[in-house]
């Protein structure tokens, strides 16, 4: 049985509704704030934020992808890539290495110490999504997924 969602407890005002979809939308910040909520902590405790762990993400499962394709694929420019990127290479997490085929890529690849910190990091989002999942019921995955994708495409 699914179970429709409920606008109760997801923030802490009550906001008002000025348009119809207004409830996804609240929804979906409160639900990415929920989501994140344990491994921003984890996080912040190494000293990391979402940015860092978005960079993790990508390297951890496309290693050797170069700094040009992690752009094109977070949607962000050198600038706004460079002091996380910086601080990843600095606390010894990320890795580069040159390209031997396109001497003139960098390839990024992940230290143990991003591999780990990358993995707990995503288990913390993994195990709230997989409640969420079982609290919502049968076709609720795949019903969220194909919302996210459609949303996705517009990215």
């Amino acid at each position: 049985m699914t179970v429709a969602p409920t606008m109760s407890r997801v923030n802490r005002l009550d906001l008002k509704k000025l348009e119809p979809l207004d409830d996804a939308l609240e929804l979906m910040f409160f639900g990415l704030k929920g989501m994140t909520r344990e491994a921003d902590e984890f996080l912040a405790s190494h000293g990391l934020s979402r940015v860092h762990h978005r960079i993790l993400f990508v390297i951890a499962r496309r290693d050797g992808v170069t700094v040009g394709e992690l752009l094109a694929n977070l949607g962000v420019s050198k600038q706004a890539m460079h002091r996380p990127m910086k601080q990843l290479l600095d606390g010894g997490y990320v890795a580069v290495s040159r390209d031997p085929t396109r001497h003139r890529f960098k390839s990024l690849h992940l230290t143990e110490l991003g591999r780990t910190t990358e993995r707990e990091a995503s288990a913390r989002e993994r195990s709230v999504m997989a409640a969420a999942f079982a609290e919502a019921g049968e076709g609720a995955q795949l019903a969220w997924s194909a919302v996210m994708a459609a949303v996705a495409r517009r990215a």
